[in-house]
């Protein structure tokens, strides 16, 4: 990730969040090589806290726009938000 969002950042993103806020984090493998469980993830303060911390675990693809924020997969959920937003034709 070239430039990883700052605390405040996520905290805007997260309140534009239509996906649970645990929706996030990337259950990879550093997140268990950190030792972190659903319960260090669990509010939104955790999960700006843990990515603030280890921005690798923050999930892509994250499409945000004005109102909204959604993790990108499955790859129609990119299309649907989107959709509204293209020129008409």
């Amino acid at each position: 990730m070239k430039a990883p969002p700052s605390a405040e950042t996520l905290g805007a993103i997260v309140d534009k969040l239509e996906d649970p806020v645990t929706d996030l984090v990337r259950r990879d493998s550093l997140y268990k090589k950190l030792g972190l469980t659903d319960a260090d993830v669990a509010t939104r303060e955790q999960v700006i806290a843990v990515l603030g911390k280890h921005k690798a675990l923050l999930q892509r693809p994250l499409v945000v726009t004005k109102k909204k924020a959604i993790v990108g997969r499955p790859k129609e959920r990119v299309r649907e938000l989107l959709a509204p937003l293209a020129p008409k034709k």
